[in-house]
């Protein structure tokens, strides 16, 4: 892909990201007005919406597999899983925005959004499991039940625009029932 070409995929992805996350029902057109290039640009990269969606999609759970990754393999992984776990319930109300367009497309996530999805969950799972290495959380808090609690978490906040003093409260009694008893 030339280098102008893949300029304007990055561009239609960051808008579509931001034009979507706020309304599933936004139109493409608002994404090529906001990437700054025309609607055939914006269909010869991605020849439908649900592409476009489910783009996006990918692209986000990707850059959070590689963020869970890294902050897994840093100094401080206790710190880390509780940033990592506040920062995904901030961010997704635009996700599960992205996720609705998908669904009203009557599509569900396709190949390369289940991989990254998974992948992230795996990523996921080695930052708890170094946080509890490092005594930040208990040891007998397992994955499926500590990533429940982070998809049940993630959707509560976005239950009728949560305001960010209620998120970060029930964020609290969340963490309290993850750190290891005193």
């Amino acid at each position: 892909m030339r280098a102008d070409a893949r300029d304007n995929r990055a561009r239609i992805l960051t808008a579509a990201d931001e034009v979507f996350g706020q309304s599933p029902h936004a139109s493409t057109d608002a994404v090529a007005k906001l990437a700054g290039v025309g609607i055939a640009t914006v269909f010869r990269h991605f020849p439908t919406k649900t592409d476009l969606l489910e783009a996006v999609l990918t692209q986000r759970l990707e850059r959070l597999r590689n963020q869970a990754l890294t902050l897994a393999a840093g100094e401080n992984a206790g710190r880390a899983f509780y940033a990592f776990f506040s920062q995904v319930v901030a961010e997704s109300s635009a996700k599960l925005a992205i996720g609705e367009a998908l669904t009203s497309a009557g599509v569900a996530a396709g190949e390369d959004a289940r991989k990254a999805a998974a992948g992230l969950r795996e990523a996921f799972g080695s930052l708890l499991s170094e946080a509890q290495r490092t005594g930040a959380v208990r040891g007998d808090a397992r994955l499926p039940e500590v990533y429940a609690l982070l998809i049940g978490a993630s959707r509560g906040a976005t239950t009728r625009n949560v305001d960010p003093e209620v998120r970060n409260r029930m964020l609290g009694l969340v963490y309290a029932g993850l750190r290891p008893a005193a």
